[in-house]
């Protein structure tokens, strides 16, 4: 099922939360809405669920104006951060329970919800716990399982909201890795919302950056990691540090001299520098770079990263070091970023 976001506008109390979005999901397509907290990617959630509806613009099922139907009409399955299931049923009588509660013209026989429960059972790895509750389950066990009531209606489209926000970081790993195995061999055009980029940038087919109410980028993880096309999105995925620098003809300026790097695109003026930790040079000194003094120093995995003071503005950029650098605290270091993008500065 393809879905087609237009234009959407969605006001709170005159508040709009999101404007102006628009986007293109592609039958089969697993997409990653990523953002802070208040970036609007709950929203648009609910709105593509139903939710909610927007103020103005469409969304669209296919060829189908769904902007005005309601959750039933549009048979979206829907996967929350706390599970929502029924305390008082069983695993499977929670699996079934969509299939159940449908009209009597096109409910399933007794028979056939429970082989159904069976097989999503087996689906989600959790054959043989269908008469236990809830509470006896652990909570990677409780999110398979409000998974499986999603897929048992065969939705048109799956949609999870911060699903595995609720679970410690192990399991967190171990469901995203099930996640986009059952997705593959489901094939259903799934939307999830995520403020954890590393989640987002794992499972997506692509990642969809929100900030206040806007879409910032549309791209694989490659293409939102390596390409960002705004300082928000340099910033927000990946860790990375900004450096004020001018843009004089066609070259890169600190304070009063060239730091080796053109930029022949850019406009001239004011402008800020993005890179980050681990895509920089160490050099033994130049004419043309930039150099700081080290100001900490922590342990990172195998590599070292150090906080650099630059400039009698005392400007902070952290680069990533060997382990077994000599970098010591009031020491000078040298470089030059190897993959870097220039922004203009904000007014």
């Amino acid at each position: 099922m393809e879905l087609s976001i237009r234009n959407v506008r969605k006001e709170f109390d005159r508040f709009p939360a999101l404007e102006d979005v628009s986007l293109d999901i592609r039958s089969g397509e697993l997409i990653a809405l990523l953002g802070p907290s208040g970036s609007g990617k709950t929203t648009l959630l609910r709105l593509i669920a139903g939710l909610d509806f927007p103020t103005s613009g469409a969304i669209l099922f296919g060829d189908e104006d769904a902007s005005r139907k309601s959750v039933q009409e549009r048979n979206v399955g829907f996967v929350f951060q706390h599970y929502a299931l029924f305390r008082n049923m069983t695993v499977g009588e929670n699996i079934g329970f969509g299939l159940k509660v449908r009209p009597a013209a096109t409910r399933p026989a007794t028979a056939d919800i429970r082989r159904r429960a069976m097989e999503l059972l087996d689906l989600v790895q959790l054959a043989g716990l269908e008469n236990r509750y809830p509470n006896q389950l652990s909570g990677g066990q409780r999110q398979r399982v409000a998974l499986a009531r999603a897929l048992a209606i065969e939705p048109r489209v799956l949609l999870l909201d911060e699903p595995f926000g609720a679970l410690d970081a192990q399991v967190r790993r171990e469901l995203r890795r099930w996640l986009r195995e059952i997705h593959d061999r489901t094939g259903h055009t799934t939307v999830f919302v995520t403020h954890d980029q590393e989640e987002a940038l794992e499972l997506a087919d692509r990642v969809v950056v929100m900030s206040q109410g806007r879409v910032e980028q549309v791209g694989s993880a490659d293409e939102v990691y390596d390409r960002p096309n705004s300082p928000f999105v340099y910033s927000f995925i990946g860790e990375s540090s900004g450096l004020p620098v001018r843009v004089e003809n066609g070259e890169l300026w600190l304070e009063d001299r060239p730091i080796g790097l053109k930029a022949a695109d850019a406009p001239g003026g004011r402008a800020t520098l993005h890179f980050r930790p681990q895509d920089v040079e160490l050099l033994d000194g130049c004419g043309g770079c930039i150099a700081g003094t080290v100001s900490s120093s922590r342990r990172v995995a195998g590599t070292r990263r150090i906080e650099l003071e630059i400039g009698p503005e005392h400007h902070r950029v952290e680069i990533e070091v060997p382990i077994d650098h000599a970098a010591a605290q009031k020491s000078r270091v040298a470089f030059r970023p190897t993959r870097w993008a220039v922004f203009p500065a904000s007014a």
